[in-house]
C-alpha cells in the first residue's frame, strides 16, 4: 500500500530557536489506522513508552487513539501516571517498575500492572489486601528473550497466580511476551517462542485462569508475521512511521509516513581553502576551494556523535553530509563552491523518506546504529512542534 502524501500543514519556527522538532500527529494517527486495518481482527495496543519515541507522550496517546488504537503501553510506570494525569482514560499498560514502586497509585487510576516474577506478583498481591479490592494485571512469560518475564518457573508462577485470582487480590487481564528476532521473520526463534507462548496460555487455562488478551508481536511481527497477532498487538516504531524491518520494506512499503522532522538553521557559512581542517581532531580537510556551513546542533541535541563524516543532511533540495566529527552543540558540513547558502537557511536533518529528504533510517546507517535510537535520543532541549493535530487528538 502506498503511504499517503497529503502534506501537512506547515511548520512554525519556535521563536528564537535554531534548531526544533515537527511532530505530525496526524501522520501518528494514519499510521495507527493503518496498522489497526493490517492487525484485524486482533486490536492494537499503541506502545508511547520513551516519550513516544522522542515524539511526545501524551500528543502520541491522543492521535493514536484517534487512529484507532484501543490501549496504549509504556514501559515506566511514571510515564502511565502521567497520561492519567493528563487526561487520558483508555485502557494502559505499563510493565517496568521496582521495588517499593507507586503500585497501589497505578491501581487506582485504572492502570493494568505487567507481573513477570514471583516477587511483582508477591507486591501486587500485598496491594490489593490494603485496598481490599484486586489490581488489574497482565502476566509476562519470557519465551526466549531472555530479559522480562518468567522464564524458568512458570508451572509454579502459574499456580501462585491462580491462587491470588482465587483469593480475589488480582483479575487477570492479559498475558503476553516478547520476540527477540522479530525483524527476521524466518529466524527458528520466532516461531519457537511463539509455541512457547502457547503453551504458557494453555498452562494457565489447565489451571483454570482465563489469560485475558493474548498478546506477542510489536511492530515488525504485527507487518509481517499474522499467525503472530493473537488478541492483540503492539507497535511501537510502526506507529511514528518507521520501518521495524528496513531490509524488508520502507515505511511507505508498509503504508506509513514518518512522524517526526528535525529541522536546523545555518548559523554561518563561510569560505574556506583547500586544505582547511574541519572540526575535532581534522577527520575532515577541504579538497578544493569551498564554503562550510555551520549547523547548531550537536550530540547533546542527539545527533549520534558516530556520524562525522557520515550523516546526511539536507538544505535546499541538495544532500550534504556532516564534515568531520559531530560536537557537542554542532556540526559542519561542506556546501561545495559556488553555493548560495545564507545563514538562516533551514537545514532538513530529519524527514520522510518519500519526499526524498533525509531519514532515521539513514542517519541508523551512518552511525552504525538503528532508527529507533536516532528518533528516541532527540533532546529535550529542542523545541517540539505539534502539526496535524485534530480537537479530538
Amino acid at each position: 500500500m502506498t503511504a499517503p502524501t497529503t502534506p501537512s500543514a506547515p511548520a512554525s519556527t519556535p521563536a528564537g530557536a535554531s534548531a526544533w522538532v515537527t511532530v505530525d500527529a496526524a501522520a501518528i494517527r494514519d499510521n495507527v489506522a493503518e496498522l489497526v486495518r493490517r492487525a484485524a481482527p486482533a486490536h492494537v495496543l499503541a506502545v508511547v513508552k520513551a516519550d513516544a519515541y522522542g515524539h511526545g507522550l501524551v500528543t502520541a496517546a491522543r492521535a493514536a487513539l484517534v487512529g484507532g488504537a484501543t490501549w496504549l503501553g509504556v514501559a515506566q510506570l511514571d510515564e502511565a501516571l502521567a497520561l492519567r494525569t493528563a487526561g487520558v482514560t483508555a485502557p494502559l499498560l505499563t510493565w517496568i517498575y521496582p521495588p517499593h514502586a507507586d503500585i497501589a497509585g497505578a491501581a487506582d487510576a485504572g492502570i493494568d500492572v505487567t507481573v513477570g516474577s514471583a516477587w511483582n506478583l508477591e507486591a501486587v498481591v500485598a496491594v490489593a489486601r490494603e485496598r481490599g479490592r484486586p489490581v488489574r494485571v497482565q502476566a509476562k512469560v519470557d519465551t526466549g528473550l531472555g530479559r522480562g518475564g518468567v522464564l524458568t518457573d512458570w508451572s509454579e508462577f502459574t499456580a501462585a497466580l491462580a491462587r491470588a485470582v482465587a483469593e480475589g487480590a488480582v483479575e487477570l487481564t492479559g498475558t503476553w511476551s516478547h520476540f527477540a528476532w522479530a525483524d527476521a521473520p524466518q529466524h527458528p526463534t520466532v516461531r519457537a517462542q511463539q509455541d512457547r507462548f502457547v503453551e504458557a496460555v494453555a498452562e494457565l487455562e489447565r489451571a483454570g485462569l482465563d489469560p485475558g488478551l493474548r498478546h506477542l508481536a510489536n511492530s515488525a511481527a504485527t507487518l509481517t508475521n499474522p499467525d503472530a497477532h493473537f488478541d492483540l498487538v503492539r507497535p511501537g516504531l510502526a506507529v511514528y512511521g518507521l520501518s521495524p524491518v528496513p531490509d524488508l520494506g520502507s515505511p511507505q512499503d508498509f503504508g506509513l509516513r514518518e512522524a517526526m522532522r528535525v529541522t536546523a538553521r545555518l548559523t554561518q557559512v563561510k569560505q574556506a581553502r583547500a586544505g582547511q581542517g574541519v572540526s575535532y581532531g581534522h577527520e575532515y580537510t577541504t579538497d578544493r576551494d569551498t564554503v562550510l556551513g555551520l549547523v547548531p546542533m550537536g550530540y547533546a541535541d542527539g545527533i549520534p556523535r558516530h556520524a562525522g563524516n557520515a550523516g546526511p543532511v539536507q538544505v535546499r533540495g541538495r544532500r550534504h553530509t556532516v564534515a568531520g566529527r559531530v560536537c557537542m552543540d554542532q556540526f559542519m558540513i561542506d556546501l561545495g563552491p559556488g553555493t548560495d547558502a545564507a545563514p538562516g537557511d533551514e537545514v532538513t536533518v530529519l524527514g520522510r523518506g518519500a519526499d526524498g529528504e533525509p531519514t532515521a533510517q539513514d542517519w541508523a546507517e551512518a552511525a552504525g546504529t538503528i532508527n529507533y535510537e536516532v528518533v528516541t535520543r532527540m533532546a529535550p532541549r529542542l523545541p517540539r512542534v505539534v502539526v496535524g493535530a485534530q480537537d479530538d487528538a
